[in-house]
């Protein structure tokens, strides 16, 4: 399967929803523009989701493609989870649901401890030669969330954050080492948000808590 270009890339995702926002150049005239001092973390985000390599490629298209051909949004988010497995699958892919769940402590006045639970769609991609899958090549490990932005949101966020945020696909599918990048950054940026705002940064947005919803250890994976 051939690559497209970020610029054919992007027009697929723009069909799909019209919210996708490329970069600070799309945004409205009078927007307030990125003060300078947060510029970098912005072309660090458009750098990390543009840096695809060609199986994140694929499995976007394939979803997108999927989506397509619905005409509609499948609804709830656990149903379209499954759902795309199942198409996945259908495809030839090597696609499962997965749930994790986790309990975190946190420094607080008192003891307290949050437990969590979330689920994302894992693809095991193994390496091609000649169209045909490579027995005994590498495989990668994708993660796919389909409603990847709406989990960074945060009460009354800056501009600055507001933005950044905005870059972020709605429907995510990448390497956990780029996830992780991802997670480091908008946290930290959210903690900025936050403070600025004066209001308390909850634990739920700690870069900790956000990494197991994706990258915990204890994950179940379900076959569909």
């Amino acid at each position: 399967m051939g690559s497209l270009t970020e610029e054919e890339l992007m027009q697929m995702v723009r069909d799909f929803n019209e919210s996708y926002s490329s970069d600070s150049s799309s945004a409205a005239p009078n927007s307030n523009p990125l003060s300078p001092n947060r510029q970098p973390k912005f072309l660090t985000l458009q750098d990390l989701i543009w840096k695809a390599i060609d199986c994140e490629i694929e499995i976007l298209e394939k979803i997108l493609k999927y989506l397509r051909d619905m005409g509609a949004v499948v609804e709830p988010n656990s149903l379209k989870n499954k759902w795309v497995v199942m198409k996945l699958n259908e495809d030839g892919y090597e696609a499962s649901l997965c749930k994790t769940s986790w309990v975190s402590s946190f420094r607080l006045p008192k003891a307290v401890e949050y437990t969590g639970g979330y689920e994302y769609v894992d693809v095991m991609v193994r390496e091609k030669k000649n169209n045909n899958v490579k027995d005994g090549g590498k495989v990668t490990r994708l993660i796919v969330d389909m409603d990847f932005r709406s989990q960074f949101e945060v009460a009354r966020p800056t501009q600055n954050y507001k933005q950044l945020k905005d870059t972020l696909p709605t429907i995510f599918v990448g390497t956990e080492q780029k996830l992780d990048e991802i997670i480091s950054l908008l946290c930290s940026a959210a903690k900025q948000s936050l403070r600025e705002s004066g209001l308390h940064i909850p634990p739920w947005r700690q870069a900790s808590y956000m990494q197991s919803k994706w990258l915990s250890k204890d994950c179940k994976k379900i076959s569909i």
